[in-house]
């Protein structure tokens, strides 16, 4: 039979690149759906490429990753997490997505369950149905239910995903929290993955690495490409026990060969380099989402207050005609694209996940056009957030 196979055909289509692709083809529109933040890479991160590159350093390497890179990213979880490590408890990937691929091919079995957050990363729970294993999605309000997460255990549950900074929701989860999480993984003899891929970017609280909370069975992932704006470089590294590193650095082998070398190089910039770009950054995005929040709070129209991330989860304005009918509307009436909430899970309905990696005047633009306001002048929405908080 010719065609894609049946297998493949039941996999669900991104509902955030669904909707990045529709808005291509919309003349003019907004974009408010990817999270790729508006910012350049810093400069001595690309002179760190462009080196590398002309001096002809643009062949394969390991498997997973620079026993150079390794090492500095060991450095980096050690001193900025907390989380003992040595390098061959490292692996480099082709980015975030890669990463989490290439561990839970190194961790499930046929039929194994994972526990993701809902609402939560659609990405994740693609990877485990095509890795022949089964969702398990547990709520998040935005807060976590311990007893709602421990119900949906099962005696095939094996992975527990677990993200703080969060997306789609910009959770970030406390201390006391993430040790309750850890009890439960103990109790059910549970592997938990943390996705740490926002941990820079945090307004209120702090961030706090599960692997520093002292079990053995985390395996953290970490990523470049949002502390530094690297998106499109594509690396990132997980740091788990040598056996799983090692087995996620072969799983990865037939998917990408091994990552980038450019890139690579890139990354070794990345943490030992200029670390300024960072809080302009933070600090952006804390005032778009105040001023995002402060123009929803004079409509009316409800949010979940994101705590860190660069993403801000809201109601629909007007009336609750289902988040994908809303969006698609929205992208053909008013031409700004934002993503259904249901693109993160069951509990997403109702709401749409509004990015904030864009300038203030876009946002502005979006926002108003979004609520069916006149559009915000440059630099209006900010003011407003500012007079909001005095």
């Amino acid at each position: 039979m010719n065609g894609p196979s049946e297998r493949f055909s039941s996999y669900p289509r991104s509902g955030i690149r669904d909707v990045f692709e529709r808005a291509l083809l919309v003349p003019g529109a907004l974009h408010l759906e990817l999270g790729a933040p508006d910012f350049p890479t810093p400069p001595h991160i690309i002179e760190a490429a462009a080196r590398a590159a002309a001096d002809g350093f643009t062949s394969y390497t390991p498997a997973g990753g620079l026993p150079s890179l390794r090492a500095i990213a060991a450095e980096k979880v050690s001193a900025r997490n907390g989380i003992a490590c040595a390098p061959e408890q490292v692996t480099i990937s082709a980015g975030g997505c890669c990463t989490l691929h290439a561990t839970l091919t190194a961790l499930l079995n046929e039929g194994d369950g994972v526990l993701v957050p809902d609402p939560g990363w659609p990405v994740c729970s693609v990877i485990v149905e095509m890795l022949g294993g089964h969702v398990q999605p547990y709520p998040l309000e935005p807060e976590l239910d311990f007893d709602a997460l421990e119900a949906a255990i099962t005696d095939r549950t094996r992975v527990l995903v677990v993200n703080s900074p969060g997306n789609p929701t910009g959770v970030v989860h406390a201390r006391e929290t993430l040790e309750e999480v850890l009890e439960i993984a103990e109790r059910h003899d549970l592997w938990v993955i943390s996705d740490e891929a926002y941990e820079d970017f945090v307004f209120e609280g702090q961030h706090v690495s599960v692997g520093s909370l002292g079990n053995g069975r985390v395996i953290s992932i970490f990523t470049v490409s949002k502390t530094y704006a690297m998106t499109g470089w594509r690396v990132g590294y997980l740091v788990a026990p040598p056996d799983i590193a090692a087995a996620a650095a072969q799983a990865q082998e037939p998917l990408i060969a091994c990552p980038s070398s450019v890139s690579q190089k890139a990354a070794e910039a990345a943490p030992t380099g200029p670390q300024d770009a960072i809080p302009v950054m933070r600090e952006r995005f804390r005032a778009r989402r105040d001023a995002a929040v402060a123009l929803l709070d004079e409509e009316g129209v409800g949010y979940v207050r994101p705590s860190g991330g660069f993403f801000l989860m809201a109601g629909l304005p007007g009336p609750d005609e289902g988040s994908a009918a809303f969006v698609h509307a929205t992208l053909a009436e008013r031409a700004v694209a934002v993503v259904p909430g249901t693109a993160f899970g069951a509990r997403g309905e109702g709401m749409v996940r509004i990015s904030l990696c864009v300038d203030d005047d876009l946002l502005g633009r979006g926002l108003a056009r979004l609520l069916g306001r006149p559009e915000t002048a440059a630099g209006e929405a900010p003011a407003k957030a500012e007079a909001a908080r005095t």
